[in-house]
């Protein structure tokens, strides 16, 4: 791959994802960590990633989250949070809340933490385990409850796919009954494992529809009170979303081994070459580095793209989806009606359809698990 040309100044990141390990005691069959690289590489030292805290806020970023894997799982989290206090960054503290206890959550508060999300499978423990692939729907009840306790705002998050989408609104009101000050209710993103479990974990198009009704009660019963964040997936929609804000244009992620990427699945493209912090300044990396500058801008784009009035909304939609789905990650995104290969996820989806299990009774085993040991 070329490099692309960056039209007009490069732009000035907000927010660090902050990849603190993959290792993680839930195995979810939407989880888009790159387990196969796992111990390819040293991973980062504390003093190793401080600098890479410090670089960032030098850069600009506002934000930081931690994240995983299950970055409670890190030994020294409380000292990566101080770091980022010091440096004048929100903390954000991405969790599945396994393992969190009343003294923990005391503690990085005191170190500077500002807010905990908490992903949930489902509103009961029935429908979230076997999800979750591990027993794990009352330690993140108890973790909320910790997380309240110690003053810290929480958010919860969910995955919505075909096991779960119906029980949106118990979800919602979940939430609420936890004390959450945000939601996040957002649809499989086909990506890793998800792309894999796509037959599966696909809803249908009435499954959708009936979901975006329901959000309009709970956002209208949450207003003012609860920030409600509805994420789509696109994949029956006729435009894409600009995914990420458009490539390297205001997020980076930096995983466990030190590789920085524009977006958390920026693996899923063949032949993309991620530079690491500890071989270059942080800087270098977000303003000149091969993988940042290939999809930045608008001079990569192939045609509908380079000539479409929406290239300066959608950046031609997501660069991964376009390479899992076409092989090529500088094709339209086929999402889009206008593209060429639109045909192609066309297909997908009726074969997804085709395949798919809607069983009351809530069987999983077809699934396919992010552990060797899950798989079946």
């Amino acid at each position: 791959m070329g490099a692309s040309v960056m039209n007009g100044p490069t732009p000035r990141p907000l927010g660090l994802l902050a990849e603190l390990t993959y290792a993680c005691p839930l195995h979810c069959p939407y989880c888009s960590n790159p387990l196969e690289i796992v111990g390819s590489a040293a991973p980062l030292t504390t003093a190793e990633w401080e600098d890479a805290i410090v670089q960032a806020a030098e850069l600009g970023v506002v934000q930081c989250s931690f994240s995983g894997g299950e970055p409670l799982l890190y030994r020294d989290l409380d000292a990566l949070i101080r770091v980022g206090r010091a440096e004048g960054l929100y903390a954000n503290l991405i969790t599945s809340g396994v393992g969190l206890t009343l003294d923990r959550a005391v503690r990085l508060k005191e170190a500077g933490l500002d807010n905990v999300q908490i992903s949930f499978q489902a509103d009961r423990a029935d429908l979230g385990d076997p999800i979750a692939g591990a027993r794990g729907h009352g330690a993140k009840l108890a973790a909320s409850r910790c997380v309240r306790e110690a003053g810290l705002n929480l958010s919860l998050n969910v995955v919505l796919h075909r096991f779960n989408i119906e029980r949106i609104r118990e979800i919602a009101w979940l939430a609420g009954e936890l004390g959450a000050t945000r939601i996040e209710l957002a649809h499989v993103q086909f990506y890793g494992w998800a792309h894999a479990n796509m037959a599966l974990l696909l809803p249908t198009l009435d499954q959708v529809r009936r979901a975006d009704t329901v959000m309009a009660e709970i956002r209208e019963a949450y207003r003012g009170s609860v920030e409600v964040l509805y994420v789509k997936s696109d994949v029956y929609e006729s435009r894409p979303k600009a995914c990420m804000g458009g490539w390297g244009q205001r997020y980076l992620t930096i995983d466990p081994s030190g590789f920085v990427l524009p977006c958390p699945t920026a693996r899923s493209i063949p032949d993309l070459v991620f530079a690491n912090v500890r071989e270059a300044p942080l800087r270098w990396i977000w303003e000149e580095s091969e993988a940042f500058q290939m999809f930045r801008g608008y001079d990569w784009m192939r045609e509908p793209c380079r000539s479409c009035e929406f290239r300066t909304v959608d950046f031609g939609g997501c660069r991964c989806q376009a390479a899992l789905i076409t092989g090529d990650a500088a094709n339209t995104d086929p999402v889009c009606t206008l593209s060429p290969r639109r045909a192609q996820l066309d297909d997908l989806l009726a074969n997804a359809a085709a395949g798919s299990i809607t069983d009351a009774r809530f069987r999983l085993a077809p699934l396919i698990y992010d552990r060797p040991d899950r798989a079946s």
